[in-house]
């Protein structure tokens, strides 16, 4: 199993999700951050923006479907530009149902 974290931008969301879904991809979390990448904050006239919005999007799913989450992903949240995001995968080591008690993913 492997966790996969994605930051994407915040109005790319429903796009991503609804494409994961499409996908057979439903179980996932999204959760609401702030962040900034390599290139910094933003800056607009003389207003700097140190950190901006983004939405992190966990799952967690089988070895053999990494590939074709990201790839999910990465298509419906590219727009080419700088803050696009980024995706992590690790590895899980075991996953349990909190109402069942048993270890499954």
């Amino acid at each position: 199993m492997k966790m996969i974290k994605a930051v994407i931008r915040p109005e790319k969301t429903e796009e991503v999700v609804e494409a994961l879904a499409q996908e057979g991809f439903l179980a996932l979390t999204r959760v609401d951050v702030v962040g900034r990448g390599k290139q910094g904050g933003l800056t607009v006239g003389e207003v700097v923006y140190d950190e901006l919005p983004k939405s992190l999007l966990l799952l967690v799913v089988p070895d053999e479907e990494v590939e074709r989450v990201c790839t999910t992903i990465m298509e419906a949240a590219r727009t080419g530009r700088f803050g696009d995001g980024k995706i992590f995968v690790s590895p899980v080591e075991e996953a349990y149902t909190i109402r069942t008690g048993k270890a499954e993913l």
